[in-house]
């Protein structure tokens, strides 16, 4: 599990989980330092998904549905332990609803919060695929022969190694393509709560029904990367960790 799992703040007598799932392109390291802000009740894994930080050596996953299998056969053991929550950032919102969808389809096991951070609706993924191929067309070469990644000139930039962009670009439209079952779909996958974070100068996502659970809305000022500004952080941090404390563990 250490490989794909990292843990900065053990917590063996914590209550619950928070399963932490980062951005494209990096994320892994902000978010798995969370594990030293929050309280003894709450322990935080974060996932490392390979080609990113530690794993840049290893090849981008070849599919959503690898990730998945992966993550679940790391994690199943701590997830029957004791209760857990999901958090994803953008491409990690995904990422975390389809092993959130997977872990409730095979195990019966399911969150008892879904956080999710800058992206739409993960059913909603025709707005996956216009999103990518907008991505597409502002990747570009630069002197360092890297290739500089972002939705809008304004934001933050991802750099990758130039024979990894098509490789990344896969991996996120394989995204689109393992929710895309979901798109249509009549019933309603969660009881937990979730609750939608975004940035007010980020654009405006779309969300639809996901729960029979309540839905919140909490928009904090910044761009895309709006959660790495400390008084975001420490919104995000004291809220999670009210929802959590109030799910009735």
């Amino acid at each position: 599990m250490e490989r794909l799992v990292s843990c900065v703040q053990k917590r063996p007598d914590a209550l619950c989980r928070l399963i932490c799932f980062p951005w494209s392109g990096g994320g892994t390291s902000q978010l798995a330092q969370w594990g030293k802000l929050f309280n003894d009740s709450i322990e935080v894994f974060c996932i490392r998904l390979p080609g990113r930080h530690t794993h840049l050596e290893k090849p981008f996953a070849k599919d959503m549905a690898s990730i998945v299998t992966e993550v679940t056969s790391a994690l199943l053991k701590e997830l029957k332990e004791k209760p857990f929550a999901f958090f994803g950032h953008s491409f990690g919102t995904y990422t975390s609803f389809a092993v959130a969808l997977h872990l409730k389809e095979k195990y019966g096991l399911e969150p008892v919060h879904l956080f999710m951070s800058a992206a739409h609706a993960p059913n909603v993924s025709y707005r996956i695929v216009n999103i990518m191929k907008k991505n597409h067309k502002l990747a570009m070469k630069n002197k360092n022969n890297t290739f500089q990644y972002g939705i809008k000139k304004t934001k933050p930039f991802l750099y990758m190694e130039a024979n990894s962009k098509y490789r990344y670009l896969m991996e996120c439209f394989m995204t689109t393509f393992y929710v895309h079952r979901f798109q249509k779909a009549e019933m309603i996958p969660f009881s937990c709560d979730i609750t939608y974070f975004s940035g007010s100068d980020d654009k405006v996502y779309d969300a639809q029904e996901l729960t029979s659970g309540d839905t919140a809305f909490y928009e904090l000022p910044g761009d895309h990367f709006y959660l790495l500004k400390p008084s975001n952080e420490s919104f995000l941090i004291k809220h999670i960790t009210r929802c959590i404390e109030n799910a009735g563990l």
